[in-house]
C-alpha cells in the first residue's frame, strides 16, 4: 500500500522527467547570455546612432542652397531652430563669419551673435580660429576638436565638415565616441 499512495500522491502526469529538467537548466544560460547579447547591440546600436560623414556633408549642402535660396536673413533663424530642419540627432549647422562671429547656431542659440574666435576646446585648441582660416584658404575642408555632444552630455572628439560660402563657414559636424 505504501507503494501505491506514492503513485497517487505523484500521478504520472506529474512527474518531472529527469531529461527535460536537464534540457531546462541547460537553455537557462543560453536564454541568459541571448537576452544580455541583445541588450549589449541595442545599446550599441543606440550609441552609434549618431551622424556619420555622409550625413554631415549632406547638411552643409542641404545649408548652402537653403542660404542661397531663401537668403541669410530667413536661413540663419532656421539653421538656429532646434525644431528645424537642420537639427538630426547630434547633427546641427553652424555657421560663422570669417572673422569669428556666430551667425548661426544649431545646437545653442546664445552662441549666435558671438565671437567666438578665441575658444578652446578642453585641449586648448583654438578650434574657432583655426576653422576661420582654413575657410579663407580652402572651399570646404574637416577639422577635428573636441566639443559637447548635445545628445550625451559628454565631451566627445567631433570631425566638423565646412564649406564656405561667401565671408562664412557653414559646417555641421560628427561625434567620433
Amino acid at each position: 500500500m505504501t507503494n501505491m499512495a506514492c503513485a497517487v500522491v505523484r500521478p504520472p502526469a506529474q512527474r518531472i522527467d529527469p531529461e527535460i529538467n536537464v534540457n531546462i537548466w541547460t537553455r537557462k544560460p543560453l536564454i541568459s547570455a541571448l537576452a544580455a547579447t541583445l541588450a549589449f547591440v541595442g545599446a550599441a546600436a543606440i550609441a552609434a546612432d549618431g551622424a556619420a560623414k555622409e550625413d554631415a556633408v549632406a547638411m552643409v549642402k542641404k545649408a548652402v542652397a537653403f542660404i542661397k535660396e531663401q537668403g541669410p536673413e530667413k536661413a540663419y533663424p532656421e539653421i538656429t531652430n532646434k525644431a528645424g530642419k537642420f537639427i538630426d540627432r547630434d547633427l546641427y549647422v553652424v555657421v560663422y563669419q570669417l572673422d569669428g562671429k556666430v551667425l548661426a547656431h544649431g545646437s545653442n542659440e546664445k552662441f549666435v551673435g558671438k565671437d567666438l574666435s578665441d575658444a578652446q576646446d578642453v585641449d586648448g585648441k583654438l578650434y574657432v580660429k583655426e576653422r576661420i582660416e582654413l575657410a579663407s584658404r580652402q572651399t570646404s575642408f574637416w577639422q577635428d576638436y573636441k566639443f559637447v555632444n548635445p545628445v550625451s552630455k559628454k565631451v566627445e572628439p567631433k570631425q566638423m565638415y565646412c564649406e564656405k560660402l561667401d565671408n562664412t563657414a557653414v559646417c555641421a559636424g560628427i561625434y567620433k565616441s
